[in-house]
């Protein structure tokens, strides 16, 4: 690697800490990006409309990934590109992970559907993307625009154990966890590799200048699209096989001390 021209993060486990908070350390080192003339944006398993808090604080002005790439949007949450998973597909997911105990949450693009207020997580997932969810009685009637269908346990175990299950069941989806807690079915040819070839293609650097930094299994196919590759230090040992290079934890300000150590020594030169 000799030269990065753009940084594509993670945002849950890795941009923020474990209480979902952007520290100004990590605010300041995308300042540092900035003058160094490196492009940054972020990457994420949450819906669009669940990433607009960053969008001041950073100065995003790049198309951003959601939904493990099924939306890439603007800053001001416009589409660039849109995927939903098909109602078949969808219906398929909500059966799998009801058999495997756990509870189910929906997206579209702009909403958060569950029946379970009292559930898991909701309290958590409330605080993370700033949003209240809309309670429904059935997810018939919306199973035609959902982005995102996820799995919600406390039961990591079980949870781990529905993945290749749901996998199995459903082949024309992406089924991943993006938290030990949280299990993602996602649209199917699509994950956070496409949004790293989606950003080179659209702001014109090569894939090869494009380092990644992330922590769960949901961010090795950016990893395997980029030229750099780096897990937070929290990682898995299996998403730390995929990088190049490991840097501290999210509560230790891990971005930042990878943006300094390894990120700005290589900038694109000036002139």
């Amino acid at each position: 690697m000799t030269r990065i021209s753009l940084l594509l993060s993670d945002v849950d486990g890795t941009l923020v800490t474990t209480d979902k908070r952007l520290t100004p350390t990590n605010r300041a080192a995308v300042r540092k990006l900035a003058d160094a003339g490196i492009a940054f944006t972020v990457t994420s398993s949450r819906p669009p409309f669940g990433l607009r808090m960053l969008t001041a604080p950073l100065d995003l002005r790049l198309p951003i990934g959601a939904f493990n790439g099924g939306a890439i949007v603007t800053p001001d949450m416009q589409p660039v590109e849109q995927h939903t998973i098909a109602p078949d597909a969808a219906r398929r997911a909500i059966g799998i992970i009801e058999e495997c105990g756990a509870d189910v949450w929906l997206f579209t693009g702009s909403r958060w559907l569950l029946r379970n207020p009292s559930g898991a997580y909701v309290d958590h997932e409330r605080r993370t993307i700033d949003s209240d969810p809309t309670v429904v009685e059935s997810f018939d009637p919306h199973l035609d625009l959902v982005g995102k269908i996820v799995g919600v346990s406390r039961d990591f175990a079980r949870l781990a154990a529905c993945e290749p299950m749901a996998r199995t069941v459903l082949p024309d989806a992406s089924v991943v966890r993006s938290q030990k807690y949280y299990l993602d079915v996602t649209p199917a040819g699509v994950d956070k590799g496409t949004v790293v070839d989606a950003l080179s293609r659209l702001v014109g650097i090569p894939r090869e200048e494009i380092a990644t930094i992330g922590d769960m299994e949901n961010d090795v196919p950016m990893f395997r699209r980029s030229g750099f590759r780096i897990a937070m230090g929290d990682a898995t040992d299996e998403v730390k096989r995929e990088a190049d290079v490991a840097t501290l934890s999210n509560d230790e300000d891990g971005f930042a001390a990878a943006v300094e150590k390894y990120i700005l020594p290589l900038a694109r030169p000036r002139g």
